[in-house]
């Protein structure tokens, strides 16, 4: 096994996704221990602009796996491609973003590969030569330490923002290294015929340092207008706990909680939203928990650093019109 530490980048529409650059930190660090380089793995077909853009951010080597049959991510595709590449490098370590797409190829490169891998890690060390993480367990009220054994190398599947983005104008310049792709269409199950993104007034939910979520306490889907209002004046993301979504107000991809995203945002404002153990599982891990309730006993309010005691149907509207006055004064 080598010293290498690999970053599995992610990425839709020409661009790395933001947890993938993270990793790229999380790289830096482990490598000082091991000393091994910094290498940054990008499957695709057409991946020019990605490449440009994970240049800059500190990697010591690129590995492009371009090929058609990458265009669109298939779990079948993609997990060949690392699988294979993994195989014939032998990195010690292989850090991918704990998103949807990584927690299903992160498992099955694993599995092909014989390797141990730990999921949803908040740290990550390397220790007397294994791979030690941390990782909140039982809805966040515990945090594990996992130490990974055998001698293959580890897959890390790493939660957004608990790495802070690396410089984009780094001095370093990777060795971008092409690497053959042996992929048989056949052995692809899976096709994808469409992708029908969700649209959003706001940024992603796992990229946001903003979060605003809406709960039960909004009352209706309509109703999520004054939450879109205030992120927009923020540069903040929307979200919601399970009852709007399963009541069909919001679609599933504003979900967070345990059934949903995990996010660690430096500010998550909760509105409406009681603070049921399973929701509590998705956001804990926020820096800063602002909540909004009329019920003074909310569980939420035993988490927040902040809690107001209100109508948000008020609150919301003067607090969105505070920000642009204060935006607006600068």
């Amino acid at each position: 096994m080598g010293a290498d530490i690999w970053v599995y980048i992610e990425h839709a529409e020409a661009a790395p996704k933001k947890v993938s650059l993270e990793l790229l930190s999380c790289a830096r660090s482990l490598s000082t221990e091991l000393g091994g380089n910094i290498v940054a793995f990008v499957p695709g077909s057409k991946i020019d602009q990605v490449i440009a853009a994970v240049g800059s951010r500190g990697a010591d080597i690129i590995y492009a796996a371009e090929h058609p049959l990458l265009d669109t991510y298939t779990t079948d595709g993609y997990a060949a491609v690392l699988a294979d590449a993994v195989r014939a490098e032998s990195p010690a370590i292989v850090l991918v973003g704990s998103t949807a797409q990584g927690r299903d190829l992160a498992p099955r490169v694993a599995a092909r590969l014989g390797a141990g891998i730990v999921t949803d890690c908040a740290t990550l060390a390397w220790r007397d030569g294994k791979v030690l993480a941390t990782r909140p367990m039982y809805t966040r009220k515990a945090i594990g330490t996992v130490r990974v054994t055998g001698g293959g190398p580890c897959i890390a599947v790493v939660l957004p923002a608990m790495y802070p983005l690396p410089d984009a104008d780094s001095p370093r310049r990777p060795e971008v290294r092409r690497r053959p792709v042996h992929l048989d269409g056949k052995a692809i199950r899976t096709s994808v015929r469409e992708v029908k993104s969700v649209h959003r007034e706001t940024i992603p939910l796992i990229e946001a340092n903003v979060i605003i979520s809406g709960g039960r306490g909004m009352k209706g889907p309509e109703n999520f207008a004054i939450l879109d209002d205030l992120a927009r004046a923020l540069g903040a993301a929307v979200g919601s706990s399970r009852p709007p979504v399963d009541s069909g107000w919001v679609p599933h991809d504003y979900e967070i909680g345990q059934t949903g995203k995990t996010v660690s945002p430096q500010v998550y404002l909760a509105c409406g939203i009681s603070g049921a153990p399973q929701h509590l599982a998705g956001m804990s891990g926020s820096k800063y928990i602002v909540a909004i309730n009329k019920d003074p006993n909310a569980p939420m309010f035993q988490v927040a650093d902040l809690g107001v005691v209100g109508d948000l149907f008020e609150i919301i509207p003067k607090l969105a019109e505070a920000v642009r006055k204060a935006k607006s004064q600068h």
